[in-house]
């Protein structure tokens, strides 16, 4: 359904037009709102109702035929550090580029109906919120007069970017509207799905124990399970007031305790220190006491730090709390519904009988999360979740997707939803993009504001990323340009964007040589799956990985000859 918008542009106080007079003049500070009315559904389901969707503009650096730079905070309210402070700012000074910043429907003052009932969320898809963004770019490709305060080249090149959820957007942009953005940067992208979502705590365990404290800390969230479980409210009451939270129930006692444990785990890593260590580990690396009292005084340091009061720690640990309340503004509920409805990603306990070492309770399971879905949302929200329907559907969106530089840290939380899991890279080849694993690096690290603390291998990654988009923007589409980049020392010689096959590169010391190709798991998961790849991301993962291995064991990296191995060329996707 074709949708002719017409774009207001206004701060709080009065409505901006890009007039003469004010194209000739500097640039609107970065904090300066402007707004494009959006179709409630682009898809013709709301009888033609509009709204008004919120974006920021950094014009500072702009120069006729540079880049725009489109991003959005995702799950946030939409904020001119976006574009004013991050890894995005400098590479829009290098490349004389303009920055716009455009906040998600349902999000912030950007919000397509009056509240957020289960009715009104209704028009929260995948779908709709892509077209939203689309529908901006088309304009500012076309009329860019009518969407920024100073004059833009028309059908200037598009550059998408974000992290985290907002790097799915990026990806799925590329992907659904190449004609539209030439190019996505999408760090930390958690484009997999995962109903059963352990692997993040799995994920805090590895960074926990890199710092040296993971076992204590496992045995303090044994410890206080023990206390959850045990149906004893004078124990229950004890414990809470050791910790500092609130008189909560076990479940609800357990859910604040594994938030407020992994807080510091999305913090960045740099060279001036890691955020875990001094938050958490620091408590347990104190022998005097027990695990016990060494959980306590972490989670009370964590409360303190963050300023958080009783209150506070009510609404983040109370899920009962809202569920009859559809008010604008709030955020988790924004969060939940997507959680509901998308992609799980239900950050629950490792199964009792996995014998993985778990960071939460047990009282943190599916049932914890999925009971509310329907009370919250009604009844007509499916529990579970079809995570396996969202994955073929938009995970498999990306398979073949040129264009996109994937980012992901060693230490994300997230990882393991990622495509640079700790299986390995669960994308198949597809031509022009490229993944990077950052060593030691959290989530979405690459994308913060550029910093003397910087690690190494974040500063190596940011310049491939820049180099990529930088050569990106000056080259036709199809072309294939050959870089020799000197990065903090490492010659890395590739293709750009055009490769002919999808590229892996992890900043970190290399392993030994598989001597065969792990194909067998991998056919006996398409064999189980009716030949959905989707459903196998670690057996496609490892099929990949020592398929490579093996041919640069065998043949050298130059070589496309199979060696033999049926590995080596990838099965077509289903």
């Amino acid at each position: 359904m074709h949708i002719t918008f017409a774009f207001l542009f206004a701060t709080t106080a009065a409505v901006i037009s890009c007039n003469a007079a004010i194209c000739a003049s500097a640039p609107p500070a970065s904090s300066t709102q402007y707004w494009i009315t959006q179709p409630v559904d682009h898809f013709g389901g709301a009888g033609g109702a509009t709204w008004q969707q919120q974006y920021l503009v950094n014009a500072t650096f702009y120069r006729p035929g540079g880049p725009i730079y489109v991003s959005t905070p995702g799950e946030s309210p939409v904020n001119a550090r976006y574009i004013d402070k991050s890894h995005f700012t400098s590479l829009a000074q290098r490349t004389n580029g303009l920055l716009v910043t455009m906040e998600h429907r349902y999000f912030g003052a950007s919000n397509p109906m009056p509240d957020l009932s289960g009715a009104s969320l209704r028009f929260l898809t995948i779908e709709n919120a892509l077209a939203d963004f689309a529908a901006f770019i088309r304009v500012a490709k076309r009329t860019p007069s009518s969407v920024f305060p100073i004059p833009v080249v028309a059908n200037a090149r598009v550059i998408f970017g974000g992290g985290s959820y907002s790097g799915n957007v990026a990806a799925w942009m590329r992907a659904k509207y190449p004609d539209l953005v030439l190019g996505a940067w999408a760090s930390s992208a958690i484009v997999y799905g995962r109903l059963q979502n352990y692997q993040f705590d799995l994920s805090f365990g590895r960074h926990l124990a890199q710092l040296g404290c993971a076992q204590r800390v496992s045995q303090a969230v044994s410890e206080v399970d023990a206390i959850l479980l045990s149906n004893n409210s004078t124990q229950l009451a004890s414990m809470q007031a050791k910790f500092g939270i609130p008189a909560l129930s076990a479940s609800d006692s357990a859910g604040l305790l594994a938030a407020l444990i992994t807080i510091y785990s999305m913090t960045p890593v740099t060279t001036a220190g890691d955020y875990l260590g001094s938050g958490v580990c620091s408590f347990f690396g104190n022998t005097t006491i027990t695990a016990t009292d060494a959980y306590a005084a972490a989670v009370r340091s964590t409360i303190q730090q963050a300023g958080l009061t009783q209150q506070a720690l009510i609404q983040i640990g109370d899920s009962s709390l809202g569920i009859d309340n559809y008010a604008l503004g709030q955020v988790n509920r924004v969060w939940y519904y997507m959680s509901c409805t998308w992609f799980g990603n239900w950050q629950i306990a490792p199964p009792r009988d996995s014998r993985l070492k778990g960071y939460r309770s047990q009282l943190v399971n599916m049932a914890y999360f999925q009971t509310n879905c329907p009370k919250k949302f009604g009844s007509g929200v499916p529990v579970p979740v079809d995570v396996a329907a969202y994955n073929r559907k938009w995970f498999s969106n990306l398979y073949g997707v040129s264009n996109v530089f994937y980012t992901g840290g060693s230490l994300d939380i997230w990882r393991d939803t990622t495509i640079t899991t700790s299986y390995g890279t669960i994308l198949p080849p597809a031509r022009g993009s490229l993944a990077v694993l950052i060593d030691g690096a959290t989530h979405a690290q690459d994308l913060g504001a550029d910093s003397p603390s910087d690690l190494a291998s974040v500063r190596r990654a940011r310049s491939l990323g820049d180099a990529l988009v930088i050569n990106h923007s000056e080259q036709s589409e199809g072309n294939s340009v050959l870089l020799a980049l000197e990065l903090d020392g490492h010659m890395l010689l590739l293709l750009y964007f055009f490769l002919p096959r999808f590229t892996h590169m992890n900043y970190q010391s290399p392993s030994s040589t598989q001597s065969r190709c792990d194909y067998e798991p991998l056919q006996r998961c398409l064999e189980r799956n009716s030949g959905d790849r989707s459903k196998c991301p670690e057996e496609w993962a490892a099929f990949v990985q020592a398929c490579q291995k093996k041919k640069q064991a065998e043949t050298g990296a130059s070589s496309r000859s199979s060696a033999g191995c049926e590995a080596c060329e990838a099965p077509s996707s289903s």
